[in-house]
């Protein structure tokens, strides 16, 4: 059901409006590039010889950890301000920030929820004002689908900050994008929430069968 929205929610190649709109909503979206919307920041790794730059009070990514939730709240790795300050890291603001992964699995994203920083493979967009981040979250299909195409690499596919400003991008006005936002913000709730049902039939029925086998 999410898939089938997310393609008529946002206009296809050709057209400035989309399939479906919200009632009382009309007129074309605006033809944008990225950087446009959001600053897009990289990241960088201390040197992990230097036991003093880790275990600090900074949350640090890789791009391992995004892709499985909506948001990110706690990173497996952590920089001390010395390790911060010794590194091409950036401190990226919470909830004004959709983290991207730009090479080894990309187009993986998450919406962050404290200020954090990453490693080097993140291109994150930092919305300016006006912008919402649930809804460029939203539209990641077309922003992942312009990545891989655009990618490039000889050990391994890669895109860069600049390549991903120069993406066309289609934009509404503030209002139908907080509305667009809060939709697919409340259906993915609906799906965690179905997800984390399931587990626990999962789990009801692996105990039922061990019951059942003895």
């Amino acid at each position: 059901m999410k898939k089938a929205f997310l393609e008529k929610m946002f206009p296809k190649d050709g057209s400035n409006t989309p399939e479906i709109r919200f009632k009382g909503i009309s007129g074309e979206w605006k033809q944008l590039k990225l950087f446009d919307i959001a600053d897009i920041v990289g990241g960088g790794t201390p040197s992990t010889q230097i036991s003093e730059y880790w275990g600090g009070n900074i949350a640090w990514y890789s791009p391992t950890e995004i892709g499985n939730y909506v948001y990110a709240d706690n990173s497996q790795k952590t920089i001390t301000e010395l390790g911060f300050e010794n590194s091409s890291a950036k401190k990226l603001p919470a909830n004004n920030t959709v983290l991207f992964t730009s090479r080894a699995g990309i187009g993986d994203m998450a919406i962050l929820r404290h200020e954090a920083t990453t490693n080097q493979g993140f291109q994150s967009f930092v919305l300016k004002r006006g912008y919402n981040p649930y809804f460029l979250f939203s539209s990641g299909h077309l922003i992942k689908k312009y990545a891989l195409k655009n990618a490039s690499g000889s050990t391994f596919l890669e895109i860069s900050g600049k390549q991903l400003g120069n993406m066309d991008y289609k934009t509404p006005n503030g209002d139908e994008q907080t509305k667009i936002g809060e939709f697919y913000k409340n259906l993915d709730k609906l799906i965690l929430l179905n997800q984390e049902k399931l587990e626990k039939i999962k789990k009801l029925k692996k105990a039922l069968l061990e019951k059942m086998l003895i």
